[in-house]
This record gives structure tokens, C-alpha cells and sequence, in this order.
């Protein structure tokens, strides 16, 4: 093929991305180096097709540009028998959508060596299709993975050490991609899991392994290391841990601004946060913060003389403004309610970097 006949080619593509779908000539071109059109035909056909099964103009072009080559293929040789066995197992159009969007390599796999047979051996162990469905729905690249070499191992080792069949059934489709790692490490992980003291007949147990599965070892010393910056003992950052698993998903970032407003902004002694760690998984800007200085608020006019932390930082909006605004009454809690979404507006603009007024609260 000559240079000018690839030029041609090339520049049909482009053009092609851009009237047909919306590209911009950048991403046009971007994509044009994993594609080569010579007719419309073949590629409108594979849009025709996706349109009929629900997909939007911006799912189809946000799939392209994942997966250019499926603009070069047979509708009704390769598209069509995936995407029927799918809708067969009970996706729908919407779900086949979001799930190709997130991985398109779905669309590259075999049907019958790797598509068909993950979703009986899936199936097998959560004993639903249903279940399969909800699994692959949240961790859409769990078909990537060979369920004999990572899923299975992993399962039987919860099973070797007597976590209940119904717990990881449960495990399986709410967080599937905690099984798609080495069962070395797996293993690994479960023994630390039982070492802190975990019951393994309890969900719990499965929550803290799925959680240390995703924070390797290096990340979590390292959120460890900065509870131990605020004075927290090992014993003290080992019972945060089991209170609350979800003490170490927040970032680094995210943890040393929660402790430093409340240690040193609001004067909260850094013991009763190791004592109630769910605050730590409070967003900084849209609870800790507003929340937080409404209270020296109430602090300060004499309303409260104390507060725990649970119930300023962990209760609902509505439960919070009922208990800490409209429970003064008709009289105070029009100007109450001013206060506190000045605080929240305050605090979504980031202000307030001044000197904060300090109270003890327990």
C-alpha cells in the first residue's frame, strides 16, 4: 500500500470520528492511529447496533476511543452472540452500557473459552446468576481474571479457616475484586486479619480483609505512622482499627486535615478521636469543618458546654439539625440555622484560615 493511499485513509478515518461521532480533530487523530476505516459501512453498522441496545451517543463514543477496533467488527459474527448471552444471563441494554464502557476488552474475549465459562463457575460459587450479575456489575474487569488461578484459591482459604459459606457468597458480588489477587498474598493477609484478633465467623472479618487487600502493607504503616504522629499508642491504633476497619481508607492527606483541625483547630484531645475513628471517614469540607465550627458556635453563646464526637460528626443532616438547631426551640433556631450555613458556605469556599477559637470537647 502506498504512502498516498494511507494518507487517504487515514484521512477518511478522521473525518469519519469527527462527522460521525463528535470527536475533536485531536482525539480524532488519536484514535485514527489504532483504526483504519475504508468505507462507513462496517463502522456504522457496529454504531446501528449499539444504538439498538441502548447505548448512548456518549457511551459510544466514550467505547471507541477505549476500544477503536470495534469499529472494525462483525456485527453479527463477533458483536451479537457476546452481547445476547449477556442480555440472556439478565443484563440490560443500560447495564451492557455502563459494564462496556468500564472494560471493552469484555468484547475481545472469547465466548465459549472465557465469557461462558466464567459465568458458570461464578455462578457455581454464589449459587445465583443474579448474584454473578451484581459481581460483574461492580468490578467489571473480574472477567479478566482466571477464576481457577485467583478466585477459588482465595475462597478456600476463607473456608479453610471456617468463615461462613454465606459470608463469602456475600463477599463475592459486593466486593469481588478482593479476590482477584495472589493467594499467596491473600493468604497472607487473612493470617494478619486473625492476628489482630478478628472473628472469623463474622462479616466483619471480610470487610478487614477486603480493606487490607486494597491498602498493601507499605500504605498502611504509613497511615499507622501518622496516628502515631498525633500521640496514639500501637495498642490505641490497633483498637481504632477493629472499631472501625474503615479507619485507613481515607487518604494521608485527608487523615492528617481531619486530626489537625481537631486537635489543633478545635482542641479535641487526639485520645477520643483514637476512641471514635468513624470520624475519620467524614468528608473534611462538607462535615468536619462546618460542623465543627457551629459547634464552637453553641460553645461560645453558652448553649453547650460539651459535645462527643459521634453525634456532632457521624449522625445524618436531619438528625443533626434537629438535635443541634430546632431542639432550641421556634425562638433561637431561625438565627441557629443562619449560623450554621454561614459555617457550611464558609467552609466550602475554604475560608476561615484565621485563628480558630478553642474549646474542650469530649
Amino acid at each position: 500500500m502506498s504512502s498516498s493511499t494511507t494518507s487517504v485513509q487515514d484521512s477518511f478515518t478522521v473525518s469519519y470520528l469527527i462527522n460521525k461521532l463528535g470527536f475533536s480533530p485531536e482525539s480524532a487523530l488519536a484514535v485514527s492511529k489504532y483504526l483504519v476505516l475504508k468505507t462507513p459501512d462496517n463502522a456504522d453498522s457496529v454504531i446501528s447496533f449499539l444504538e439498538i441496545i441502548a447505548f448512548s451517543e456518549y457511551q459510544i463514543k466514550t467505547l471507541i476511543k477505549k476500544k477503536p477496533g470495534l469499529l472494525a467488527s462483525k456485527v453479527d459474527k463477533t458483536l451479537v452472540p457476546k452481547l445476547e448471552f449477556l442480555k440472556s444471563k439478565g443484563f440490560s441494554g443500560s447495564d451492557l452500557a455502563r459494564l462496556l464502557c468500564q472494560n471493552p476488552s469484555v468484547l475481545g474475549a472469547s465466548l465459549e473459552k472465557q465469557l461462558v465459562p466464567f459465568f458458570n463457575s461464578f455462578t457455581n460459587l454464589t449459587h445465583s446468576g443474579e448474584k454473578t450479575i451484581k459481581a460483574i456489575t461492580c468490578y467489571s474487569f473480574i472477567f479478566s481474571y482466571d477464576i481457577d488461578a485467583y478466585i477459588l484459591p482465595n475462597v478456600n482459604i476463607l473456608r479453610d479457616h471456617g468463615v461462613p459459606e454465606s459470608n463469602i457468597i456475600l463477599s463475592l458480588y459486593r466486593f469481588p475484586c478482593t479476590f482477584v489477587i495472589s493467594p499467596v498474598v491473600f493468604k497472607e493477609i487473612v493470617d494478619e486479619v486473625i492476628g489482630m484478633g478478628f472473628n472469623c465467623l463474622i462479616m466483619k472479618f471480610i470487610y478487614v480483609v477486603s480493606m487490607l487487600r486494597h491498602n498493601n502493607k507499605c500504605r498502611q504503616e504509613r497511615k499507622f505512622g501518622i496516628f502515631k504522629k498525633w500521640g496514639w499508642s500501637d495498642q490505641e491504633i490497633l483498637n481504632a482499627f477493629r472499631k472501625d476497619p474503615h479507619v485507613i481508607r481515607p487518604t494521608e492527606e485527608k487523615i492528617a486535615g481531619i486530626m489537625d483541625f481537631l486537635v489543633n483547630r478545635m482542641g479535641v484531645r487526639s485520645v477520643l478521636v483514637a476512641n471514635q475513628p468513624s470520624v475519620l471517614g467524614r468528608s473534611l469540607e462538607k462535615r468536619i469543618v462546618p460542623r465543627g465550627l457551629y459547634a464552637q458556635d453553641l460553645l461560645s453563646k453558652g448553649l453547650i458546654d460539651s459535645i462527643r464526637l459521634s453525634p456532632l460528626f457521624d449522625t445524618s443532616e436531619k438528625a443533626f439539625l434537629q438535635r443541634f438547631v430546632y431542639h432550641y426551640g421556634e425562638d433561637k433556631a431561625p438565627e441557629l440555622l443562619k449560623m450554621y450555613k454561614y459555617q457550611v458556605e464558609r467552609a466550602a469556599a475554604g475560608g476561615g484560615g484565621g485563628k480558630w477559637r478553642q474549646h474542650s470537647i469530649s
